[in-house]
């Protein structure tokens, strides 16, 4: 991966809504923080903190390369910027390994965590391939990796349904910047939080979709096993985007751990 350098939180528009504590809601890779409207009933009881990573939705393509270490750092900066000292922190995917990365370098600013199918590290396979994925995206648009990201997003009858969750995708995916997507897949492929995810001490929530792909439910069980009091939570008829596919679940989840 190429040299990194930080990143702006200048460049983040950050969209707040509901009133309590506050909840940052980090969203997954090729998404914007519209992922997250489908958890809006949460507004009567905490202030839901969102915002759109760099190169994705309305935040620009960032000058440089970066890593999760660098988008960690950025969430510093925004929630600084935002006057918010301390909050509960969730991220899906890409926006779990931020969360776990910011929960881990900046522990005073997290009240509780919740982690939605993520993982500490990719496997072997899974780090070669984002690279080639990387290239499709510059070279066809991330729209050209909807029939593989659909089968791993969501369980068959879900897609077949093709209810108005699905189409989200659909239409985020259509739009997202093709080098937004690419910086961001070079990210996840040199990620690697094994040594540093253990010094979560905030009380953890970890979830899982009983569908995901295996490399997903294993690393679901490595977060429950390495960050000390986790919980475990498999979420049945879900696949990578749980939230998408049984969002009331989710939302019961939360208002029990929160």
């Amino acid at each position: 991966m190429p040299q990194t350098a930080p990143l702006d939180p200048g460049m983040i528009r950050v969209h707040r809504t509901g009133s309590g504590p506050p909840l940052v809601m980090l969203h997954c890779l090729g998404m914007t923080h519209h992922l997250w409207d489908c958890l809006g009933g949460l507004t009567d009881r905490f202030e839901l903190i969102s915002y759109d990573l760099p190169g994705h939705g309305e935040t620009a393509l960032p000058a440089a390369p970066y890593g999760i270490a660098e988008l960690s750092a950025q969430l510093v900066g925004v929630l600084r910027r935002e006057g918010i000292a301390r909050a509960h922190v969730m991220g899906i995917s890409l926006g779990g390994l931020v969360a776990q990365h910011f929960a881990a370098t900046a522990a005073a600013m997290v009240d509780k965590l919740v982690l939605l199918d993520t993982t500490p590290r990719y496997t072997g396979e899974a780090r070669a391939n984002w690279a080639v994925r990387a290239a499709a995206a510059r070279r066809d648009g991330p729209a050209s990796l909807l029939p593989m990201i659909l089968k791993i997003w969501f369980t068959e009858p879900f897609v077949a349904a093709d209810p108005p969750a699905v189409r989200l995708v659909r239409e985020t995916f259509a739009a997202c910047n093709g080098e937004g997507y690419a910086l961001a897949c070079e990210a996840l492929g040199a990620a690697d939080l094994l040594a540093l995810t253990p010094r979560i001490a905030a009380p953890t929530l970890v979830i899982c979709g009983a569908d995901e792909i295996p490399a997903f439910r294993d690393a679901a069980a490595w977060l429950h096993a390495n960050i000390a009091g986790a919980r475990l939570e498999i979420v049945a008829s879900a696949a990578h985007a749980s939230v998408l596919e049984q969002p009331a679940r989710i939302e019961a989840l939360l208002r029990g751990f929160l």
